[in-house]
């Protein structure tokens, strides 16, 4: 397994950013893809147990999985910590600097279509996933890492959530969820149980600490809130901090993406705090992955240079200057600025 091109943020369990170069591609090469893991990795018998309030209990082979089928999407997937280290006072957790986010196609069955031969229970309002990766939480008891979902949102077929055994046309590698994974588009990646091994129809509350205790807005002034969709950013991937260029004409370049909600401008500002202007904004790569933008810079005189930019979604949300603080460090689509030199 090649980590080397990644940039490693935590040796054990493995957590690595995706290098800036990555992210200018359309699709993040599997290798180069952000990796996050709160456990090492499991073991995996590759089969897959649906019970719980359920007619039918099931359990499904990777390869009974592979017969049924199947859907490839292009989704942008983003660490709910991505950007944490940028935020003042620093929170708690791992230090991410802003690339822990990239898009891939991901091939697998429609969890809706596999919930339907189960049948959920009228009384059934959680659905709780597990993966197989598992040890000490915070210190304490061992626990699995597991998330739930609303009935209602996991047995909708319009969600587009995946049962995913495969990453950009290839099985998945065991950094990402290998042999099989959730995929819940539009949603922060913590959504997305990595190596999946078992679902559970519930008719009270899941309670897993990665659902009740980590993975959550812990505002200083209101009530706590869960992290759930991933929200409006846009990311400056040319140039890159620290970057040397002459005047002349320049093109700015970067992604943008909003969860489940398109992208409807990105705006660039190459003065500091000055005017911001419009760029042009390139088709999405589908319904929950990122776009391409481009704006085209007059460059003069000599000397440092702050560029930024910031997208606006369909419904109107704008990146906001400063983050908003949470304990935990989540959510932080604040415009991050670029430092660069004009020699």
């Amino acid at each position: 397994m090649d980590r080397s091109g990644l940039v490693r943020v935590k040796a054990e369990p493995f957590n690595a950013e995706t290098p800036l170069a990555a992210l200018r591609e359309p699709l993040t090469p599997t290798s180069l893809h952000y990796v996050r893991s709160n456990f090492a990795l499991p073991a995996h018998d590759g089969m897959l147990a649906i019970e719980g309030a359920v007619g039918r209990p099931l359990t499904f082979s990777i390869n009974d999985l592979r017969h049924m089928p199947e859907t490839t999407l292009p989704v942008t997937l983003e660490c709910a910590g991505n950007g944490r280290m940028t935020m003042q006072p620093l929170p708690t957790g791992e230090p991410w600097s802003g690339t822990a986010v990239g898009t891939a196609e991901w091939t697998g069955v429609p969890l809706a279509t596999v919930l339907e031969r189960a049948k959920p229970g009228p009384e059934a309002r959680e659905i709780a996933f597990y993966g197989a990766d598992h040890g000490p939480y915070k210190g304490g008891p061992e626990v699995h890492f597991g998330r739930s979902l609303p009935v209602e949102t996991a047995a909708d077929a319009s969600a587009d959530i995946l049962l995913a055994y495969a990453m950009n046309g290839e099985p998945l590698t065991a950094d990402h969820g290998a042999p099989l994974r959730l995929l819940v588009p539009g949603w922060y990646g913590m959504a997305s149980v990595k190596w999946l091994n078992r679902i559970e129809v519930r008719t009270e509350r899941f309670n897993g600490p990665y659902q009740v205790r980590s993975y959550i807005y812990e505002w200083a002034d209101r009530e706590h809130q869960p992290v759930t969709h991933g929200r409006v950013r846009a990311l400056i991937t040319d140039p890159v901090p620290g970057a040397t260029i002459s005047p002349g004409r320049y093109t700015i370049r970067g992604k943008a993406w909003a969860g489940t909600t398109p992208i409807r401008s990105v705006e660039v500002c190459t003065d500091g705090g000055g005017e911001w202007l419009p760029a042009d904004v390139e088709p999405a790569l589908g319904p929950y992955g990122w776009c391409d933008w481009a704006f085209s810079w007059v460059v003069s005189g000599a000397g440092r240079r702050v560029i930024r930019a910031r997208a606006v979604d369909a419904e109107g949300c704008t990146q906001p200057d400063a983050p908003e603080w949470n304990r935990l460090g989540y959510g932080n689509n604040a415009v991050l600025p670029v430092a660069i030199d004009v020699r």
